[in-house]
């Protein structure tokens, strides 16, 4: 089974979307569904080199991360990322390892990694630590609201300003409003938005229908689009800022 980009999440998928990270296909593989499983989105790399070119377009809100690979080590490649500059590049991480020695857990808490997992592993201890840094990071990284022209949305909220003025939004569109701000102007698939309400069983169709419908409430022309941008191919991403860095 090769890697694809981006997997689509089981029913009852929660928001946050996890990277899984291992040269061992049949392992990457059992990873990915068994987190599908338990309601995340899931994308899937080989190795670190993979993996860097998902991070370039995807937020993901963590890294399931193997040590032992070919090329870059897991190690290595978690040490390279927390010396990145893009805000993009701070998911926090988890390291699966086979390596037992206190010095080598030390090596990878001290590349910034979150939290260790020794192989093999309980499944549910896998998915107990995954909720417990989820959550970690969700109380330290509160979603601020987010700016884009005139517009100020709270994630948080839920709430659309159009200076002082509330801008009625549907649920779909505050759901699909708030997808693409907690990306952090990365790009996000048709694909993933259609399944954020998995009840509704929407189409990728919809999700062209519902942003048509959102850029005529948040463009000033809709058809020439300039905060919330279609990426041809590949899906859809909403230019936006702190609203702290405009006061």
């Amino acid at each position: 089974m090769t890697a694809s980009p981006q997997r689509v999440a089981a029913p009852g998928a929660k928001v946050a979307h996890i990277l899984v990270v291992d040269d061992d296909r049949r392992i990457r593989t059992l990873l990915s569904r068994f987190l599908m499983n338990e309601g995340y989105l899931v994308s899937a790399a080989a190795d670190a080199k993979e993996a860097s070119a998902r991070l370039r377009d995807i937020a993901f809100d963590l890294i399931v991360l193997d040590v032992m690979m070919p090329g870059e080590s897991g190690t290595a490649f978690a040490t390279r990322l927390r010396k990145s500059a893009e805000p993009l590049r701070s998911a926090p991480i988890l390291m699966l390892t086979a390596l037992t020695e206190t010095a080598d857990r030390v090596e990878g808490l001290e590349a910034g990694v979150d939290d260790y997992l020794a192989k093999p592993f309980d499944p549910r201890e896998l998915s107990l630590r995954i909720a417990s840094i989820l959550r970690r990071a969700r109380r330290t990284n509160p979603e601020e609201p987010k700016r884009f022209g005139d517009f100020v949305f709270d994630p948080e909220r839920g709430e659309l300003l159009r200076g002082d003025a509330p801008v009625r939004l549907t649920t779909r569109e505050r759901d699909l409003l708030r997808m693409l701000t907690e990306s952090g102007g990365a790009i996000v698939s048709r694909q993933i938005l259609a399944q954020r309400d998995p009840e509704r069983n929407a189409s990728e169709r919809s999700v062209d229908v519902e942003i048509a419908r959102l850029r005529r409430k948040i463009e000033t022309d809709p058809n020439a689009p300039r905060y919330l941008q279609t990426v041809r191919g590949q899906g859809y991403r909403l230019l936006v800022e702190p609203l702290r860095a405009n006061l």
